[in-house]
């Protein structure tokens, strides 16, 4: 494989990223204070700040894409990480909604 036909084949998959996130996902669990960083929760973290939710339950959120998420690393070893703003956010919209 050439080097142009690599840069071609990144190009693509870029694309396609940029396609799948777009710039309004990333607002909506952004915090409002552009200078105030992202707080980052572990699912073990997650159950402890909402009370009556489990990590099982959380986990189950995150896979049906209710709460969006990322994962570092890979595999089993690889660690769930769930914004505390988005959690939040979708606590209350529960609370909204009963």
């Amino acid at each position: 494989m050439t080097t142009t036909e690599k840069a071609i084949i990144i190009a693509k998959i870029t694309t396609l990223l940029d396609a799948e996130l777009t710039v309004t996902d990333i607002k909506s669990v952004a915090p409002t204070d552009e200078n105030q960083p992202i707080e980052m929760l572990t699912l073990a973290e997650c159950a402890e700040a909402v009370k009556g939710l489990s990590r099982s339950t959380i986990r189950k959120l995150v896979i049906r894409g209710e709460i969006p998420s990322l994962r570092t690393g890979e595999g089993k070893r690889g660690k769930i990480l769930v914004s505390k703003a988005a959690l939040m956010e979708y606590i209350n919209n529960l609370k909204k909604s009963a």
